[in-house]
């Protein structure tokens, strides 16, 4: 399982933290959800997720106010399942006797100036992305035209001099040799480099060179979601390889399924202008057209003019 902590969610959201003498660097984060605890304020806490990050907004605090008794109890209560800690939105004032009960358990307490459901919005976006499931893979990230094109093979075969003619070309590298792919949702895959090697390729023969000294910070990018990976591989003279892309190929990570086009490498082939075409075919796709299917249903309808014809 994987978690973050609660300081780098503090410092990605701004959040003013009004309990400072709570040490924070123990504090992990590990579920992607938060909680409004509307329920646990009146006292009910069957299945309740003390894991979750919980946000007291306008609604909660203004019963706990008007019901002082009983929602202090119950919020004291809460903050007996050592939940991560508890953010207050809209800028609302928290009273005294809350940052006491807080500091006594060790609870952190923290403000927000944004509403409720947007902070809610912003940091379940992020939290999905934190704690993603991820797996590390051998191959380049690029992106080109928009596109997130992951570049495979095995080691040699020009994946490193591909993804440099691309850039040359004016399109950005995400990674080079190392691919850390997270699993955001069941549609999107995004990929990243390992800070180490960030913006860095390796060329067999020159050594190791950086992409963003050399040619700007327009020809690096952090992060980019993975759309479509070309497969290099060596041309072997008996294989059959596709030649129309009616059906597409697929391959998978973290259970997503991605289009795939294995490309057979030889002396004078242009990779560069290959995953170009590929990126902008596939955009023509999203969009509707079909270059395979349109060549198909021509010949379709000239062979059935011509046997219109001979009747």
């Amino acid at each position: 399982m994987y978690t973050v902590s609660l300081s780098s969610m503090i410092e990605k959201m701004s959040l003013e933290n009004l309990t400072p003498d709570i040490e924070l660097s123990s504090i992990k984060i590990s579920q992607p959800d938060v909680n409004r605890p509307a329920l646990q304020l009146a006292g009910f806490f069957d299945h309740f997720d003390s894991q979750r990050v919980q946000v007291i907004g306008y609604v909660e605090n203004a019963y706990v106010q008007r019901n002082k008794e009983i929602g202090f109890e119950n919020l004291s209560r809460l903050m007996d399942y050592k939940v991560p800690c508890i953010v207050f939105s809209r800028s609302i004032e928290v009273s005294d006797r809350v940052i006491k009960i807080a500091t006594e358990k060790a609870i952190p307490i923290l403000r927000t100036s944004k509403t409720t459901s947007s902070f809610m919005a912003e940091v379940i976006r992020w939290l999905n992305v934190e704690l993603a499931p991820r797996i590390t893979i051998h191959g380049g990230l690029v992106d080109v035209y928009g596109e997130g094109i992951l570049i495979m093979g095995e080691s040699g075969i020009g994946k490193s001099e591909a993804a440099l003619e691309l850039i040359k070309r004016g399109h950005r590298l995400v990674t080079d040799d190392v691919v850390e792919i997270k699993k955001v949702s069941d549609e999107t895959l995004i990929g990243t480099s390992p800070d180490i090697t960030r913006h860095f390729i390796e060329l067999r023969g020159i050594g190791i060179i950086d992409v963003k000294t050399l040619f700007g910070v327009e020809s690096v990018k952090n992060t980019q979601s993975i759309d479509l990976v070309i497969k290099l591989e060596e041309w072997q003279k008996d294989k059959q390889y596709d030649r129309m892309g009616l059906e597409e190929q697929y391959i998978e990570f973290l259970g997503n399924k991605v289009v795939c086009h294995s490309i057979p490498i030889r002396p004078g082939r242009n990779l560069a202008i290959i995953c170009e075409s590929a990126a902008v075919n596939y955009r023509q796709k999203k969009m509707g057209y079909n270059a395979a299917q349109e060549l198909y249903n021509r010949v379709t309808n000239s062979m059935k003019k011509e046997k219109n014809q001979d009747i």
